[in-house]
Formats: C-alpha cells, sequence, structure tokens
C-alpha cells in the first residue's frame, strides 16, 4: 500500500509494526524531517529514492503528501499478551467503530492521553490504512492495538490481574472525576450508534459517565469521549485524583 505524507511516514518506519519497503522524496525536498526520515531509512535498510515531483503525484491518491510517500506492507497487530506489560497500564476496549477516519481521531485522542493498549473486534481495515494513519497524526503506528471479537474475555483477564475496569455509560454510573483512574485500569468506549455491548458492560466493574455544563442527553462521539477520559487518566496520574 501506499502511504502519503511526512507524518506517516516517519511513523511507519518508527513504530516498526509493518515493514516499509521503498520511500520515495521529490528531489527538490530539503528539509531537518526529511534528513530525519532518511537516516531513519539507512538505519533500517529501507531504500530512498530520489524522483521528480510529478513521479510521487503519479503515485499518489491525493495532493497533501508534501513530496514525500512510502511503499508499505499491512500493519501487524499485537497479541493480548501486550496489554500487561506496561508498569501501569491504561487500556481502552473500543466497540462500534465503523468508520476509519473516527477510528484515527479516537487512536489519536489515547494515545495523547497515555493509553498504553487499544483493544479492537476483527476488521479488515487493510484498505483504510492510510486513512487512519493520517487521521491519528501517526499515532496508530505507536500504539500497541490488538484485535479481539471477545473483548468481554479481556476484561476478565484484567480483573484478574487486579486492573481495574469501566465502562462508558451513563447508566448506574459515577462521574469520572469522582473515579480513580490513578491505578491499572480498563476503560471500555463504545461508539455513538450501538454503544457498547451487554457482554463487555456485565464484566466492568463501574459505569462512569462525563459530566456536562447543560442539559443535554446526546453522547458525546467517541473520539470527544475517548479525549475527556484519556487526559481525566493523564491528569491524575500526573497530578493526583484530587477531591
Amino acid at each position: 500500500m501506499i502511504l502519503e505524507g511526512s507524518i506517516s511516514v516517519k511513523a511507519a518506519l518508527l513504530g516498526r509494526h509493518r515493514i516499509v519497503q521503498t520511500i520515495y522524496i521529490d528531489e527538490k525536498r530539503h528539509d531537518k524531517e526529511t534528513a530525519f526520515i532518511i537516516a531513519r531509512a539507512n538505519d533500517a535498510e529501507v531504500p530512498v529514492n530520489r524522483v521528480p515531483r510529478e513521479t510521487i503525484d503519479a503515485m499518489a491518491q491525493g495532493r497533501t503528501h508534501g513530496g514525500i510517500l512510502c511503499e508499505a506492507g499491512e500493519r501487524h497487530y499485537e497479541e493480548e499478551s501486550v496489554l500487561f506489560e506496561a508498569e501501569n497500564p491504561f487500556i481502552v476496549v473500543l466497540e462500534g467503530i465503523e468508520d476509519p477516519f473516527n477510528l484515527g481521531y479516537v487512536i489519536r485522542a489515547l494515545y495523547s492521553g497515555g493509553c498504553t493498549g487499544l483493544v479492537i473486534g476483527h476488521r479488515n481495515w487493510q484498505s483504510a490504512d492510510p486513512v487512519i494513519l493520517k487521521s491519528s497524526a501517526g499515532a496508530y503506528e505507536y500504539l500497541p492495538i490488538v484485535m479481539d471479537d471477545e473483548p468481554a474475555s479481556i476484561i476478565r483477564h484484567c480483573r484478574k490481574r487486579n486492573i481495574h475496569t469501566f465502562a462508558a455509560m451513563r447508566r448506574d454510573a459515577i462521574p469520572c472525576y469522582e473515579a480513580d483512574f490513578t491505578e491499572s485500569l480498563l476503560i471500555a468506549i463504545g461508539g455513538e450508534m450501538r454503544g457498547l455491548s451487554s457482554a463487555v458492560l456485565q464484566e466492568c466493574e463501574q459505569n462512569i459517565y462525563i459530566p456536562y455544563a447543560n442539559d443535554f442527553r446526546n453522547a458525546l462521539n467517541a473520539a470527544g469521549a475517548s479525549a475527556v477520559l484519556g487526559f481525566e487518566v493523564l491528569r491524575q496520574r500526573q497530578y493526583g485524583k484530587g477531591e
């Protein structure tokens, strides 16, 4: 597949979750970021071809590549065991996301907030990889991702490891700011259309919700909720839970 733009190319190189086969760079492009990418490509023994801009335009599907793209293989996903490698895990189970742009935005927010592992259902995202990678600003290549169609079983495994489990669900919930996110945890987040499955909700120990300023019952989209919850985890872990 073709990955376009310096952010995507750099992330594919550094993330090491796929094989980067060849990099193509506009022969007139000379800047620090290009030099960095070339250096990392040399470290990984990935060929770099300097070509006319017209060659890159012909290979690319869009016009936002900035004069750099690469040919790369499929992204490799992790085994469940990777979720428990972090010193203080912050795991997210994501259900009901079907749009690749939304998935990218969710991954971008979660990775920025310190998420250490993401669980999503099996789906052939290969054709959408360039979209996910670009909308996630490269985070798709860095965040460990596990594909599993039975996330409830992963939640059970987390509970056995004394990892606290939360579901983003308003019913019988406490405000997310009252929850303790300083210890190892898992948060289950659902998409706007279907939300979380009953199997996942039954396995989570505590429901949490995001308080609103106004009497507004419509849920945030998954990316918005991921950002709020992810950065509340980050805030508590950096500054303490507070009162």
